[in-house]
């Protein structure tokens, strides 16, 4: 049975701003001097970005939310294999808001950046995965 063309629209849409905001992430941490507070951002960006876009394909509703454990369980509740994956990620939730203003005493540490980096880009890699070619 062939998909919704509006829905596919959005879901690669979805996509499209998660490949963007990773992207983004990987320029801002290598930038001179590296921009981390901004390339943590990005990454979970990137991460809320792609799970959205595998609840947009499953046509499950969602709220304007940036909690990862939210949206993520909606995503494990249609692929359980998910669910580990989903559960590292929840870590990036924080940088959704942490270090956005003034008043954060610290920045995150390249390592810690390295790793919402990493986790994004396995978030966005695992939902393109599990979704139609022509979503991509």
């Amino acid at each position: 049975m062939p998909h919704d063309p509006e829905r596919m629209a959005e879901t690669r849409a979805w996509l499209a701003k998660a490949r963007g905001d990773l992207r983004m992430a990987r320029i801002a941490r290598d930038a001179h001097p590296p921009l981390l507070d901004q390339a943590v951002y990005h990454a979970q960006q990137s991460a809320e970005k792609a799970m959205k876009g595998f609840l947009t394909f499953h046509n499950r509703p969602f709220r304007k939310t940036h909690n990862l454990v939210e949206i993520g369980g909606g995503c494990t509740a249609i692929d359980a294999t998910l669910d580990t994956l989903f559960g590292r990620a929840a870590v990036l939730t924080e940088y959704g808001w942490r270090y956005r203003y003034p008043g954060e005493p610290d920045e995150p540490t390249l390592d810690e950046t390295e790793e919402a980096i990493q986790l994004a880009d396995a978030v966005l890699s695992a939902v393109m995965e599990r979704l139609p070619e022509e979503t991509n």
